[in-house]
């Protein structure tokens, strides 16, 4: 998460680049203000008792997806949480938001997955990414991407019958499934989402045939450029493009004349805020980049956690309460710079014509994570894009 500091993302606000400017901005134009009326919605969640009861909300309002996250030191299991959601739902498809090569063998988590498909069948997404948040809540770094693209290939042939060659140490084995069962892996496929904070992710999707997901960059021209990475790298492999794109995020629809930077605003955001400024607390180099005042938040964040930068336990104090509503006491911390720059906030006109333009750079769902009141936040969400 947060490899690139949101806006310095995409490679034309590094290099000046005025072709890929340009390129942009042929699609912002062709967007103009429209109300984005083709972007599909959805929900994620930390995995929690009950958690089945939101997405029979979310599928009767309309919704598209319900995902919940992957970091088993803070948050309940995500294979648990969908089992309970597959079977109280006939619709709505049900995601895993992020899993990582770190956490469990592939053979494991195809096993995982497949299993969902029996419950669900055609409705599991499958999102995969380097653990940046499941890792260093371990205080161990993420993986790199070379082992994130082979996850990812091994994964797909699992789940769709076919044998991969399964390594540990110096053996090799070809594995496959061996149940008896058909149902254990049905025949209706698993959507696969590869999590990108940066182009090289991106390019992993393009080259595996699968589709995107970001965290916390509600930011179109990042979008543009995961777009063109995507497209680019599935050209060279001969891979055809037709996964979705999902932009996660935290919104707020501002009433008349409420503050945008209000208790209500942080109150809804902080835990996307927070998530960043636990991830620039976790990684000093990072937090450099960062402007005086931003800075200045980490640190004020890491002295309330009573640990440093450089801490060898330091995780153990970053990540509890890790994207959950965040305790009053922290509303300072959330910056209206970080609420700008990570989250959407603003009227229903004004964040109709952001949706718009994310739209036209390649969003094809929005999906928030409500934190203050669910069902009233879900119901905000359809009220906003209908």
């Amino acid at each position: 998460m947060y490899r690139h500091f949101h806006g310095c993302a995409h490679p034309a606000a590094r290099t000046g680049n005025p072709q890929a400017s340009a390129n942009f901005q042929r699609y912002a134009t062709s967007a103009g203000t429209r109300s984005g009326g083709t972007l599909r919605t959805g929900v994620i969640v930390a995995a929690s008792p009950g958690v089945e009861n939101l997405a029979v909300q979310a599928e009767e309002l309309g919704l598209s997806s319900f995902w919940v996250y992957d970091t088993p030191m803070v948050h309940g299991d995500p294979f648990t949480a969908l089992a309970l959601c597959a079977k109280a739902t006939s619709r709505i498809k049900l995601g895993v938001g992020v899993t990582s090569p770190a956490l469990r063998s592939i053979p494991a988590t195809a096993s995982a997955f497949a299993s969902l498909n029996a419950l669900a069948p055609g409705r599991i997404i499958c999102g995969v990414g380097t653990g940046n948040s499941a890792r260093r809540t371990l205080g161990m770094p993420p993986t790199k991407a070379a082992e994130l693209e082979t996850f990812t290939a091994s994964l797909q042939d699992l789940t769709a019958g076919h044998s991969i060659s399964y390594r540990e140490g110096e053996q090799v084995r070809d594995v496959q499934f061996l149940h008896a069962d058909p149902q254990q892996h049905a025949t209706e496929p698993i959507e696969f989402v590869v999590a990108a904070q940066g182009l090289k992710a991106a390019a992993i999707a393009g080259r595996r045939g699968t589709g995107l997901m970001s965290f916390a960059i509600p930011n179109p021209e990042t979008w543009h450029a995961f777009r063109g990475a995507r497209q680019d790298a599935a050209q060279a492999a001969s891979i055809p493009v037709d996964g979705a794109s999902y932009l996660i995020t935290s919104l707020h629809t501002l009433g008349q004349s409420e503050d945008p930077y209000g208790d209500a605003v942080r109150d809804a955001t902080g835990h996307t805020v927070l998530s960043f400024l636990v991830f620039a607390a976790d990684k000093p180099s990072f937090a450099e980049l960062l402007g005086p005042e931003e800075r200045e938040a980490v640190q004020r964040f890491l002295d309330r956690r009573a640990t440093t930068g450089t801490a060898p336990d330091r995780y153990r104090r970053l990540y509890p309460n890790y994207l959950n509503r965040i305790d009053p006491a922290d509303r300072d911390l959330v910056l209206p710079s970080l609420v700008d720059k990570l989250a959407l906030v603003g009227t229903r006109d004004s964040l109709r014509r952001r949706l718009a333009l994310l739209e036209a750079a390649g969003v094809d769902e929005l999906v928030i994570q409500p934190v203050v009141d669910p069902p009233r936040e879900l119901a905000a969400l359809v009220k906003l894009t209908t």
